[in-house]
């Protein structure tokens, strides 16, 4: 006779196994830019069971949950041995989040995670939470994980929710086994979203960072800076150059920081970064596009206007609604480009598009106007040349 807990666990693995053989597919419309994917690739329900039930009917006869996710969000990505990988950031029911590579041969479906997750080695000085890790395969050999590190703020003993974010760095050759490595050092007393560029500049490291004053605002940090460093063992940018500003009434006004590593292309290194404002309803997140020189990936050549890519649907809500970050792509060698993103911190989908066509809305996307003028004044002219063509048969 079958037991309550032996049917309960059966159901349970149909449910995965349904979930890991399930076929995407793209959605139709869009804006020509990128085509998002109708199911979300990864989320909480993909994490395998044995994380989270104890599978020994004798010391859990009703099959219940030990360890609950609440999510599954913010991955790294990258390709291995011709499989998309992703280095997801799992968050727990206890609010704590470790690192767990989920893998795929089609880069739309069919994500599994491997066996166990990361077992991250610690610091001298252990962090309370680890989170949201940016892959950069380097050209000295190594794959770089940078990820935020977040302990609490001692000089405030008092208060539970006073934090210090800084970037905590590992390196591996396989996602498997991780050396860790020392925090890297700012000049900023808080730091998020610190990416590492893939080449060498001048024979140093290239770090993207985003300064802050405090755990959550960024205060008199300036937006996205980068700086150089000599290593990686033991990381110092001493200084921090603004590059990417913050601009007020657009996209990136309270706050902005880079994504992924940049993706090297003929025309120079696409950017993906999310920009923050607020809103009667909180904080918005939505992600922007940019193109930087190849010699120089901190000076801006193209600058679009406006958001590259803003929550819809069903990704407008979740632990934290009205929100997406990208924090991992991938570019194949015939120009494809995947671009995983999470929506409102809880799960993470993907959308597809190409070298070519991401240039093409960098190129050719008028800059924000930055004021309603100038920016209606884009869109009449844009209206006009359409209306000629149309006068003269040359436009549907």
């Amino acid at each position: 006779m079958t037991s309550m807990f032996e049917t309960r666990i059966r159901r349970l693995k149909e449910a995965q196994e349904a979930l890991f053989v399930r076929k995407n597919a793209p959605v139709e419309g869009g804006n020509g830019v990128f085509e998002r994917w109708r199911d979300p690739v990864l989320t909480a329900a993909h994490v395998p069971l044995h994380w989270r039930y104890d599978l020994d009917p004798k010391t859990n006869p009703h099959g219940m949950e030990r360890l609950g996710v609440n999510a599954v969000f913010n991955p790294g990505a990258i390709k291995m041995d011709g499989r998309y990988a992703l280095v997801a950031r799992v968050e727990g029911v206890d609010r704590k989040s470790f690192f767990a590579v989920a893998e795929s041969a089609s880069g739309v479906d069919g994500f599994r995670f491997r066996e166990l997750p990361i077992d991250l080695p610690e610091t001298e000085e252990p962090a309370t939470n680890v989170y949201d890790m940016r892959l950069t395969r380097h050209e000295d050999g190594w794959i770089y994980g940078l990820f935020c590190v977040e302990r609490h703020d001692d000089s405030r003993p008092r208060d539970p929710s006073a934090a210090v974010a800084q970037c905590g760095v590992a390196r591996t050759r396989d996602l498997d086994r991780w050396e860790r490595l020392a925090d890297v050092v700012t000049p900023a007393s808080q730091q998020r979203n610190v990416v590492l560029h893939p080449e060498f500049v001048d024979g140093r490291y290239l770090l993207y960072t985003r300064p802050q004053d405090g755990f959550i605002d960024a205060g008199s940090g300036g937006g996205l800076a980068w700086g150089l460093a000599d290593d990686m063992e033991r990381a110092v940018v001493a200084e921090e150059q603004v590059f990417d500003p913050r601009v007020y009434h657009t996209v990136k006004e309270a706050k902005n920081g880079q994504g992924p590593p940049p993706v090297k292309s003929p025309e120079g290194w696409i950017h993906l970064a999310h920009g923050v404002r607020g809103t009667a309803a909180g904080l918005r997140y939505v992600l922007y596009l940019f193109v930087t020189e190849l010699d120089r990936p901190w000076a801006v050549k193209y600058a679009p206007g406006g958001y590259f890519l803003a929550p819809e649907g069903e990704e407008r809500t979740g632990d934290v609604s009205n929100v997406v970050f990208s924090s991992g792509w991938i570019a194949e060698p015939d120009g494809r480009v995947f671009i995983y993103y999470a929506s409102s911190d809880t799960r993470v989908h993907v959308a597809t598009s190409s070298v070519e066509r991401l240039l093409d809305y960098a190129r050719n996307t008028p800059p924000d106007g930055l004021s309603s003028s100038a920016c209606v004044k884009q869109r009449i002219a844009l209206a006009r040349r359409n209306l000629d063509l149309m006068r003269k048969g040359r436009a549907p």
